[in-house]
């Protein structure tokens, strides 16, 4: 029987109890996929924890295993790609949302979505990395394959998961970046990552004029409603915001003068319906810009028994960096000695999820 967590889409269990609780399941109530893998690591993101909470938005069936990211062992595979033994990750592709995710021993995963893990990075770093940091990446690359002008970028929630790993990346490309946070405490911590200066989040969260003064080159925001407005309205001609977040609101209210008195982008992200493609040009990036040393400090790590306090602190923003959920990590490969580590490519198939 597989260890598992599950919830339910409105935290109602139906038998007098409510929230997430810990349930024996067999291989085959792991749902779709045809890859069976020993979870060695998951993550923790803001998803996860509303997913904890049984948010229907997020827990779209019911009953569900959360956990939207997946570092696993192969066990077997119908993908020619993975022996048994070959470690893998796949982030988003419904995980935790439309199909079990990885809060449980093992996982069954789309294997056309899969990527084996990076040798340089290893099991626990591409946890680390996570969903998080795979959004980063595509907003950071969203950017660059726009074209944007010299200058500062805007990270607003720069001390979170995805926002941490925006900062690095952007600065490891050579680019200005101004952290957005509302915490102090982390400057000393974001200026290690390559933030160069900083905004309080608070000069960003009340809406101001439709046209403001041009602050920024780009941005990559994943807070969304006021903050949103505020960035395009500060962005210079020829700039643009790649978004990918609703921590402040999901309603956007704001004009058409950034888009058509600057040539303003736009730029939405989902990680979640990558196609293959994508996923493998994200994984390289990240395998080679980010400092496995600074993923590890901006890394903490839990067990399985503690991610349901864990999802209520981060839905709190009482956590910092990335967090990652030890499944069965004992049993991980070093990062020198990765089974069957060939290169991150994809299929050609470049399949959606």
């Amino acid at each position: 029987m597989v260890r598992a967590i599950q919830v339910t889409k409105g935290g109602d269990n139906g038998d007098g109890t409510t929230g997430p609780r810990f349930v024996d399941v067999s291989d085959d109530e792991l749902g779709e996929g045809d890859t069976l893998v020993e979870v060695l690591f998951s993550s923790l993101n803001f998803k996860d924890g509303l997913a904890l909470a049984g948010n229907p938005g997020v827990v779209r069936v019911s009953p569900l295993i959360p956990g939207i990211d997946v570092v696993g062992r192969v066990i077997e595979s119908a993908d020619a790609r993975f022996r048994p033994g070959t470690e893998v990750v796949l982030t988003g592709a419904g995980l935790g949302e439309t199909r079990n995710g990885g809060y449980a021993d093992r996982a069954r995963l789309d294997g056309a979505l899969a990527v084996v893990v990076p040798p340089q990075l290893g099991a626990r770093r591409a946890a680390a990395i996570g969903t998080a940091g795979f959004t980063a990446a595509q907003a950071v690359l969203a950017l660059e394959d726009r074209g944007i002008p010299d200058g500062p970028v805007a990270v607003t929630g720069a001390s979170g998961g995805a926002g941490s790993i925006a900062v690095a990346l952007l600065a490891a490309a050579g680019r200005e970046v101004v952290a957005v946070t509302g915490s102090p405490d982390a400057h000393d911590w974001l200026r290690e990552l390559g933030a160069s200066d900083f905004v309080d989040r608070t000069e960003l969260a009340e809406a101001g004029k439709p046209l403001q003064k041009e602050r920024w080159a780009g941005a990559v925001d994943g807070i969304g409603g006021a903050t949103l407005h505020n960035l395009l309205a500060q962005t210079r001609h020829g700039g643009a915001v790649a978004a990918f977040g609703l921590v402040q609101s999901a309603e956007l209210h704001t004009s058409v003068h950034p888009f058509i008195l600057r040539g303003v982008g736009l730029l939405g992200i989902n990680s979640v319906e990558a196609g293959a493609d994508e996923r493998a040009r994200v994984w390289e990036r990240l395998a080679r810009d980010l400092d496995p040393a600074l993923i590890d400090r901006l890394t903490s790590e839990i067990t399985l028994d503690e991610v349901v306090d864990a999802g209520a602190r981060i839905l709190a923003g009482g956590t910092r960096g990335r967090t990652v959920v030890a499944v069965n990590a004992t049993t991980a490969s070093p990062v020198d000695d990765v089974v069957d580590a060939e290169p991150t490519s994809a299929p050609e198939s470049g399949a959606d999820a």
